[in-house]
């Protein structure tokens, strides 16, 4: 397996195991210096293991009442010691895709070999903002 499968497959895993609510698998392949940025606050990231690990519950919750999470497409660019990938998810509830149907949470991982596995050292999850005045957009 080359090592862009090898991410492939890690990221893949760790989608489905958002979506179940498997918090060990969700743990797995992630740095114990972890550093991820969330749609909600602290808006100076999550850093650590425990600090990453506390934010799953909620979501976990969030998800029984009929939200998803669902990988729509997956980019990945791996180098012997060093790979990114990013990603488009439908994350949300029936009734948030109803008002807004493209919406599409953003996901970048950042990853390092660290003794022969590939490991999560950094994610960054972010939702587009629609709310942009005329003036502010490129």
């Amino acid at each position: 397996m080359t090592n862009e499968q090898e991410v492939r497959t890690l990221i893949e895993n760790w989608v489905t195991a958002v979506h179940a609510g498997d918090l060990d698998t969700v743990l797995a392949d992630h740095a114990p210096d972890i550093v991820m940025f969330d749609v909600p606050p602290p808006y100076d990231g999550v850093r650590g293991m425990d600090a990453y690990r506390d934010t799953w519950p909620g979501f976990f919750e969030w998800q029984r009442s009929g939200a998803s999470f669902e990988l729509e497409s997956l980019d990945v660019t791996a180098g012997a010691d060093v790979a990114f990938a990013f990603a488009l998810l439908r994350c949300g509830t029936p009734d948030e895709f109803a008002a807004k149907p493209d919406q599409r949470l953003r996901l970048t991982i950042g990853l390092r070999r660290i003794d022969g596995r590939w490991t999560v050292t950094h994610e960054h999850h972010s939702f587009p903002h629609d709310d942009v005045p005329a003036s502010a957009q490129r």
